[in-house]
């Protein structure tokens, strides 16, 4: 998609987790444990956008939040100001997502701009 724009975008590449069920744990282990935990698997879930964005030679910055997922997602594309937010899936089975929902589709109906889904 990048390719085929007139001017190279710049990339908000965004990972997000849901901390509450290791609050309990920063009792033990530290907040600072928890935070680098969750810092070290995002960075681990954004590699092959970051190396992707790398070799395309785009530029990008990263933002890893906590929360509410979709919210954070939504709340951060919101913020940047961009025009168009693309977003990933985990593909989970499609009972999770009748019982629970999609983060996706949460993510796609906050945003205030088009949320095209990649799987």
């Amino acid at each position: 998609l990048a390719g085929r724009m007139t001017e190279p975008p710049e990339l908000l590449l965004v990972n997000a987790h849901d901390d509450i069920a290791l609050r309990g744990a920063s009792q033990f282990v530290g907040k600072d444990a928890v935070k680098q935990y969750l810092d070290d698997l995002s960075l681990g879930e954004l590699k092959d956008a970051i190396d992707a964005a790398h070799k395309s030679k785009l530029r990008f910055e990263t933002k890893l939040l906590r929360g509410q997922v979709a919210p954070a997602i939504a709340k951060a594309a919101t913020d940047a100001g961009g025009d168009l937010g693309v977003l990933g899936s985990k593909g989970r089975s499609a009972l999770k997502d009748l019982l629970f929902g999609s983060v996706a589709q949460r993510v796609a109906a906050l945003a205030e701009m088009p949320v095209p889904l990649v799987k």
